[in-house]
């Protein structure tokens, strides 16, 4: 059992086991607003909410929609390889 938490810590990180604060530093609470300031992956550095690198069970509907780039296995609106020129900036904070 703990080898599966630790290659569950590990799945997303593509490396050494995060402690428990490096986790909560870099992904958003599974209970955030998609689109809020609070929507971030600081790991991959696009919305939590559309992170494909920390949820595959997003990729059929990015496929499904036609954003998705075969040769570097995540939404096309997402990759910087294809496209140098995108931006993807985090929302400002509310209030």
């Amino acid at each position: 059992m703990k080898t599966l938490v630790l290659l569950a810590l590990m799945a997303c990180g593509g490396g050494d086991t995060p402690s428990a604060s490096s986790v909560a530093d870099k992904h958003a609470e599974s209970s955030v607003k998609a689109g809020s300031y609070a929507d971030w992956c600081g790991e991959h550095a696009v919305p939590e909410t559309q992170c494909t690198r920390c949820n595959a069970e997003l990729i059929p509907a990015f496929q499904a929609t036609g954003d998705w780039c075969p040769e570097h296995g995540l939404p096309e609106s997402q990759c910087l390889l294809c496209n140098p020129e995108l931006k993807i900036e985090r929302p400002a904070r509310e209030g």
